[in-house]
């Protein structure tokens, strides 16, 4: 994708870089809204997200009508959704039946399994609105968008029939299960956990994964089990879909991260699996694994670019807003830099997640592309709240804002779907291969 589509979250027309820095100086102008600089950009301007102008239009109007719902509906539970447990779960439904009802459910989600039947390409932008909040995709239906797409292509059609439209409607709730506590979660070759097939051609299921988003309240949970050969063989991993009911599945603990709720640890005991559960060719996993790993870094990416776009508006506001004896903030030459800085930040890094949307969308090889998209959305994402942090001191810190949410997801971005350092080393061999480079493989 050499152009992005529109970006979906609502604002004016784009600001312009140097412009946006002189408006924080000057302080705020009347009837004028400090998001577009970063609501807008590249992805905004680049024109239709699909054929006609008639789509782009609607995908524009969905989008506001997204970031009304996440500013105005998700924003004021994320305290409650944060901390987990029965008021979470309670919350989340309300919001899900609120997002039904107001014709938001499940977007990317095709339309036959009741969800909203967006392409890849449409949603992007719709995606950088939704992931304003982290609890957004939740509330809104698009979280199942993995699992959904690796059913549709890789289960069989009794499984697919059996869950999809569950799935969809949000009455199954899916997670993924590959880290394990005693093996680096950077080489699955040498995944642990085994998968003994029994005579009656099922699986049973023994290991142990941690750091497994939604565990506690999971349905069904995709198992990445070694099911022939030795550590450190390529062939012989496969995934597997095990309801959560079965026998010797165990939700061992929450695994919070940075004290937020959300990650679990299971435990494997002998679990039977159905033969049919078993998702694509025995043994190649790690081909549908990859599959799964691109689209899901990606959506990652544009969710942090409208976790940054946030941060970036608490940053503007703060500047133009706090006043000392000496003159407001944005006066200051240093907190300027500091705007200009993010600003740059998230333009730059924008077309990149986008340029990974638009090859994953069309189903090209798009490693490289997912990496710097990756890669640069973690550090943009934690640049920029690190900024606002920095801006709005103390209150940066405590409870009155979303900042310290914001900065914990932006630590953990450089380290969720593989750390910056594996990106990087993969990418960089990749590039030195087409050279001649003699990088190892």
């Amino acid at each position: 994708m050499t152009q992005p589509p529109p970006a979906a979250t609502a604002g004016p027309a784009a600001t312009r870089d140097a412009e946006a820095v002189t408006a924080a100086a000057r302080g705020p102008e009347p009837a004028r809204d400090a998001r577009p600089a970063t609501a807008t950009g590249p992805a905004a301007t680049a024109g239709p997200a699909g054929p006609g102008d008639r789509e782009s239009a609607s995908c524009s109007e969905l989008g506001e009508r997204v970031d009304e719902f996440v500013r105005t509906r998700v924003f004021p539970e994320e305290a409650v959704l944060d901390a987990g447990g029965p008021d979470a779960r309670r919350t989340l439904t309300a919001l899900r039946r609120q997002a039904k009802a107001a014709g938001l459910w499940a977007l990317p989600l095709p339309a036959e399994l009741g969800g909203g039947g967006l392409t890849l390409r449409a949603y992007a932008g719709i995606a950088e609105a939704e992931g304003a909040s982290d609890h957004g995709p939740a509330a809104l239906g698009s979280a199942s968008l993995l699992d959904a797409r690796m059913l549709a292509r890789h289960a069989a059609p009794a499984v697919r029939d059996r869950y999809l439209k569950r799935l969809v409607a949000g009455d199954l709730a899916g997670s993924y299960a590959m880290t394990e506590p005693d093996s680096p979660g950077t080489d699955p070759l040498l995944t642990r956990t085994r998968a003994e097939r029994s005579p009656d051609g099922s699986w049973r299921l023994t290991g142990r994964k941690w750091f497994v988003s939604g565990a506690a309240h999971a349905d069904l949970v995709t198992v990445l089990a070694r099911t022939g050969g030795e550590a450190g063989d390529r062939d012989g991993l496969s995934l597997l879909l095990v309801p959560a009911d079965a026998p010797g599945f165990r939700f061992v603990r929450e695994t919070p991260v940075l004290g937020a709720a959300g990650q679990g640890e299971i435990e494997l005991d002998g679990v039977s699996v159905p033969a049919d559960h078993l998702l694509g060719t025995p043994g190649q996993g790690l081909a549908v694994a990859g599959e799964r790993l691109q689209l899901g870094r990606t959506l990652r990416a544009l969710r942090w670019l409208g976790q940054a776009g946030r941060a970036f508006d608490l940053l503007c506001e703060r500047a133009v807003s706090r006043a000392g004896a000496d003159g407001g903030l944005a006066g200051h030459q240093l907190v300027q830099q500091h705007v200009f800085e993010a600003l740059l930040a998230l333009r730059t890094t924008r077309p990149l997640v986008h340029e990974a949307m638009a090859l994953v969308a069309d189903g090209r090889d798009a490693r490289t592309e997912t990496g710097l998209a990756k890669v640069a959305a973690a550090r943009m994402l934690q640049q920029v709240t690190d900024a606002a942090v920095q801006v709005h001191g103390a209150a940066g810190l405590g409870p009155d804002t979303a900042l310290p949410a914001l900065f914990r997801v932006a630590r953990a971005a450089r380290i969720l779907d593989g750390p910056d350092e594996l990106h990087v080393t993969s990418v960089a061999r990749r590039v030195l291969r087409g050279y001649g480079g003699g990088a190892r493989r």
